[in-house]
């Protein structure tokens, strides 16, 4: 079995994100895998699939040690999710594979507007001074809501193989607005551990899974969604949020049919103005450190504030 050193490296880069946003695993691996390295697309995305029963569960396992994730909303999302995975392979074989390409393209207008909408209600949230710190089991559970959400995103998998857990945070986030990130992680890495078994059983059924393409996924990936996972489980939403927005808008981008290199001066454009940005705020807040999470600003009605021993 050859390992190919060269998948090892891009799947770490792959893992990496996929810890820290629990998005992104199958529209950015598998078209490294194809453009990349010539691997052929049906084996690319079995053995993509086949990687992600391993990697996975790594970083679920990161986030139930952490406690940021909420196994009420994991336990409606499979309910939707799994069946719905076999319905989406079924109604793919009826209308045949030229469904698929319609339905990556819907999926990806529909992160694209969900990155928008991301971004949006960042800016919103800040201007409101909305905090989305949430603990586990202070969340009010919606069944119906959750159950669908399943659904969409095993009905995705079933006939694209790809592109659920983006679409299903964008979802999460609007319907549970007081998740964390971190939670929104964990919960989305954990509901995808039996959806990607029930999917990469199918590939293994049916499709061609190349094991030394799988093996290299699986050394580069997982010691890498090891360490995004314990990034996203400990980070404030400031650093994590704005990831999961930018994995979710190139995902978005993939499946609308945007050129890799298109892809990559818009991701590299964003990146540099992201430092830009970072750079600028430091300079007008005047090199001072940011409060830290969680604290209350003080006021000239503490007697701390005020210089006078408290009463």
């Amino acid at each position: 079995m050859h390992i190919d050193p060269y998948i090892v490296i891009g799947s770490a880069v792959v893992g990496l994100l996929v810890g820290m946003t629990g998005a992104g695993g199958g529209a950015l691996m598998t078209p490294m895998l194809i453009l990349l390295f010539g691997v052929k697309p049906i084996a690319a995305i079995s053995s993509d699939l086949v990687a992600a029963v391993v990697m996975r569960p790594v970083g679920a396992a990161v986030h139930l040690r952490k406690g940021t994730v909420n196994l009420r909303l994991v336990g409606w999302m499979v309910l939707g999710s799994v069946p719905a995975a076999f319905a989406g392979a079924y109604l793919l074989h009826l209308l045949g594979k030229g469904a698929q390409g319609n339905v990556e393209i819907a999926l990806g207008a529909a992160l694209l507007v969900g990155a928008a909408a991301m971004v949006l209600r960042t800016i919103l949230d800040r201007r409101a001074g909305n905090q989305r710190r949430g603990a586990v089991g202070d969340i009010t559970c919606r069944p119906l809501p959750t159950v669908i959400i399943g659904l969409i995103g095993g009905l995705i998998v079933g006939m694209t193989s790809v592109g659920s857990g983006s679409l299903m945070i964008v979802l999460l986030l609007f319907l549970y607005p007081m998740l964390s990130a971190g939670q929104l992680v964990g919960t989305d890495l954990t509901q995808a551990v039996p959806l990607t078994l029930a999917a990469a059983l199918g590939a293994l059924a049916f499709g061609h899974v190349e094991f030394s393409v799988t093996a290299s996924i699986i050394i580069g990936s997982v010691p890498a969604v090891l360490v995004g996972s314990l990034l996203s489980s400990r980070a404030p939403d400031r650093y994590i949020r704005p990831v999961i927005t930018v994995v979710i808008f190139a995902s978005g981008l993939k499946y609308v049919g945007v050129p890799v290199t298109a892809l990559g001066w818009i991701l590299g454009t964003i990146l540099v103005a992201g430092v830009a940005w970072l750079a600028w705020a430091r300079v007008v807040r005047g090199g001072e450190p940011a409060p830290a999470a969680g604290a209350e600003p003080q006021t000239l009605a503490d007697p701390v504030a005020r210089g006078t021993p408290p009463g």
